[in-house]
């Protein structure tokens, strides 16, 4: 009983994470199973088996919120669904770690441009939004969705900030949208593990924990991103990204946990420090706003 409540802790976590920021429950979870020592295709089916059911929580939170781009979801679902099947069928025969360390480079340089994007372009809320085609969102569906599956989570870490550093691009309507089309990600990577593992292969105990605690933050994470600013959110995400990518990239390194801790430590310090200075900025703006309406208001009657 001990650990269902913590793992249902842990999957609360982990949704409020993903349902905020676009990205991090597969990743989240599937790190403390692998941690207990369940195999990595084990862990991948458990998580996306929980995945299923609090995608379509997460997923109709955000519609209620109004966070979701309903043309944008379509354009991913199908490709990211086919590359979740084809991920689990992957990983359920072959784990090839080393391709995380590309995927983890990728990100890193995507959060820093995103980081870049939102920090020093002035206008970057009011650009004009560019129109993707398909031939940006069958590449990106497919790989995100490959990936996901074998390598436990990436639906959210891959096409959040692909899909943000496009310009004019909304964060909260990306993050809605991302998190909409994972449910059929979910479902596809679950089922293609179905069939190449068998139901006896899934850790039904576990799935139920991490899933209960997503469903209960599943709302609270759609509020969240109702709520905060773009430019917060955006440095959010970034900032998540270089952290979370720089410690994957240091594991395929020999650079001294030492030194590696000092890294950490500058990176959550600088991180901390510019999340502080947009909260800043975006309080003496939404001032500036409320001044300028008043003064309106004033000039009208």
């Amino acid at each position: 009983m001990e650990r269902f409540v913590i793992l249902a802790l842990v999957g609360l976590a982990a949704q409020l994470v993903d349902g905020a920021l676009g990205m991090g429950y597969g990743l989240t979870s599937t790190t403390l199973l692998l941690t207990a020592g369940i195999a990595p295709a084990i862990a991948s089916a458990s998580v996306h088996m929980a995945e299923v059911v609090t995608t379509a929580a997460s997923g109709m939170s955000h519609m209620r919120f109004g966070n979701v781009d309903k043309q944008m979801a379509k354009r991913l679902i199908i490709p990211g669904s086919v590359g979740a099947f084809s991920g689990a069928t992957f990983l359920s025969h072959l784990t090839g770690d080393y391709v995380r360390l590309y995927v983890s480079i990728f990100l890193l340089a995507l959060g820093l441009y995103i980081l870049a994007r939102f920090l020093f372009l002035q206008d970057a809320r009011r650009q004009e939004h560019k129109k993707l085609t398909n031939k940006f969102y069958l590449p990106l569906g497919f790989v995100a969705g490959f990936f996901d599956a074998s390598g436990g989570g990436g639906w959210g870490p891959i096409a959040t900030p692909a899909l943000l550093s496009q310009k004019g691009m909304e964060p909260r309507k990306v993050i809605g949208t991302v998190s909409v089309s994972e449910f059929a990600v979910a479902a596809s990577a679950t089922l293609g593990f179905m069939l190449s593992l068998g139901l006896g292969h899934i850790n039904w105990l576990w799935a139920g924990a991490i899933m209960l605690g997503g469903v209960i933050a599943a709302p609270i994470a759609a509020w969240i991103v109702k709520s905060l600013p773009t430019r917060m959110l955006a440095v959010i995400v970034s900032g998540m990204l270089v952290f979370t990518n720089v410690r994957a990239i240091f594991g395929y390194t020999t650079i001294p946990p030492t030194i590696q801790y000092v890294m950490y430590t500058a990176i959550v310090l600088v991180w901390i420090y510019i999340v502080f200075h947009v909260a800043q900025k975006e309080r003496r703006l939404k001032a500036a706003e409320l001044a300028m309406g008043l003064q309106k208001s004033q000039e009208t009657s």
